[in-house]
């Protein structure tokens, strides 16, 4: 989890109201935190990931004036408007689609601002940027550069600049094999014919995103304005972390200005802080929490946390959420934060009235010989997300898109589905691995739902290396039936992720118990991978 440290003073004048040390290190973790240590006025809470607009002091600091009843409701942050312009090149969209921008002015650069921001940003990168692939946030000295600027994709070769901490000319593909940061993050970008890039209109580079800024933009103690921008996989994603990080440097007494983003025919000024809202029902929130609270109570405890409230009938209230709490996702989180605000310490406590005592369900043992099996035979076990998108269920393995569930409010396009099989999960994780040595084999005994959100556990199994074959698929597979006492016989299947005339499906006298057979070079390749795969996947259902 995140460690935010900060000085006690400086959170104060943050703050803008007193508080002593003793109640602030007593009462702070009730936001949703762990008290890591305390040396002198240097304190560090661990915060849950799940809140990154509170992994800086200045989010901090804008918690607590609601949750110590300095400053209850929602925050205002009062914008400005500029004439900066960023326009989105067309020949980005399929290499890293979206940005955003801000600008900042009137900044003073103290060494407590320019340490808070720069972990911030690292934060952000990590957590909310997943490494920055979904994510990358680019704090530039705005004051060098001109507006227009242009986002684009360039041939690797075709542009020099000097990224920060060097001081000579590299062309991107020599960034990404000479920098540091170039060396860390290079598979971001592997297998891109071009790289993104943000230039001025004197086509200045200001950011080869996710990479390196570079060093014409540095920020130094003298910096008074700055221009971010945030570039990403994910439109909500990026915008939840430009408003972390511009309302953070508002917090310190900086002037925030709107931008325009310029993407084809549409235009949009960011940062947008404008509050999303939703509807909760009294009688949901004390379900849930065994309360009986009015709406006039629910009302002062989510204003604690931040939130305007306004009632809507005598068991509804509309909640206006700040746009930076990326982690409200479903009445759900305000329910969460109704009983942060109430205080968990108040909660009573009682023993059970009753002792019961468990036992393993009786398909359980079947999925732990097929664990057993699998791992025997050399196999990794891994784990995979449930969730999943068209693209991957369907259209990546050559199927036309199929009926599934969908889900209402997805965070983003790769999660708008639950899966129907586990083969594409499978070659996602080969293809998260495919700089590791071959050859590489791994299985998941896991659910998938089917059209009529009915779940089915399956196994799934893939291999990956230069000597792979149908025969040694074929072999993996009878070993499995033979662990478990099963009989089966193989049909011919055509399959389109698979080559024909390499593909069996597995039956016995009842079902269809399954399929197997190697890859077909257009499935490898559309999952960015380059080896022979063999794949199986069994419905465990018909194995018991």
């Amino acid at each position: 989890m995140p460690i935010v440290s900060f000085n006690y003073h400086d959170f104060l004048k943050l703050l803008g109201h007193t508080i002593d040390k003793e109640t602030l290190i007593e009462k702070l973790p009730m936001i949703g935190a762990d008290l890591d240590s305390v040396n002198g006025d240097e304190i560090s809470i661990e915060f849950f990931p799940n809140r990154p607009d509170l992994t800086s002091v200045e989010g901090i600091a804008r918690a607590a004036r609601g949750f110590f009843g300095f400053q209850p409701g929602l925050p205002q942050y009062k914008t400005e408007t500029s004439d900066v312009v960023l326009t989105v090149d067309p020949s980005v969209k399929s290499v890293r689609p979206y940005v955003v921008t801000a600008l900042i002015k009137n900044i003073t650069m103290t060494d407590a601002l320019i340490a808070s921001l720069m972990d911030l940003q690292e934060k952000l990168h990590v957590g909310l940027g997943r490494n920055r692939k979904k994510v990358a946030i680019g704090v530039h000295n705005y004051e060098p550069v001109t507006p227009p600027f242009t986002y684009k994709a360039v041939d690797p070769n075709a542009v020099q600049f000097i990224p920060l901490q060097k001081t000579e000319y590299m062309t991107l593909e020599e960034i990404l094999v000479k920098h540091e940061k170039g060396v860390d993050y290079a598979q971001l970008l592997e297998g891109q014919p071009k790289y993104p890039l943000i230039v001025d209109a004197h086509n200045n580079v200001l950011s080869f995103p996710p990479i390196i800024n570079g060093s014409l933009t540095e920020v130094t103690p003298y910096t008074t304005e700055i221009f971010i921008d945030v570039t990403g996989t994910d439109s909500a994603a990026i915008n939840y972390a430009l408003n972390i990080v511009t309302t953070a440097l508002v917090e310190r007494g900086s002037t925030l200005y709107t931008t325009t983003v310029i993407d084809k025919d549409t235009t949009i000024r960011t940062p947008n802080l404008i509050p999303s809202t939703r509807t909760l029902s009294i009688a949901y929130i004390n379900r849930l929490l065994g309360t009986q609270f009015t709406a006039k109570e629910v009302k002062q405890y989510l204003e604690k946390m931040g939130h305007n409230v306004h009632t809507s009938s005598s068991d509804e209230i509309r909640v206006e959420i700040g746009a930076w709490r990326s982690d409200i996702l479903h009445e759900i989180d305000l329910v969460e934060d109704v009983a942060v605000g109430y205080g968990y310490d108040v909660f009573s406590t009682d023993f059970p009235c009753s002792f019961t005592f468990g036992k393993t369900l009786p398909q359980q043992a079947l999925y732990t010989n097929l664990r057993y099996t699998m791992i025997g035979l050399g196999f990794t076990e891994v784990t995979t997300f449930s969730i999943s998108n068209p693209r991957d269920e369907c259209t990546n393995l050559g199927f036309e898109i199929q009926p599934m569930v969908t889900i209402a409010n997805p965070i983003g396009e790769d999660y708008s589905t639950l899966r129907i099989q586990l083969l594409s999960s499978l070659l996602k994780i080969l293809r998260e691995n495919r700089h590791h040595p071959l050859p590489q084999q791994i299985f998941e005994v896991g659910p998938v739902v089917d059209a009529d959100g009915k779940n089915h556990m399956h196994l799934g199994g893939v291999k990956i290396g230069a000597k792979t074959s149908f025969t040694e698929c074929k072999s993996l597979v009878e070993t499995v039936f033979r662990n478990i006492g099963k009989e089966i016989f193989l049909k011919e299947y055509t399959h389109p992720a698979f080559i024909t005339g390499r593909c069996a499906m597995l039956t016995n006298a009842d079902a269809v118990m399954g399929f197997l057979g190697e890859l077909h070079p257009q499935t490898i390749q559309t999952f960015d991978l380059d080896h022979p795969i063999i794949a199986f996947e069994l419905f465990c259902e018909t194995l018991g």
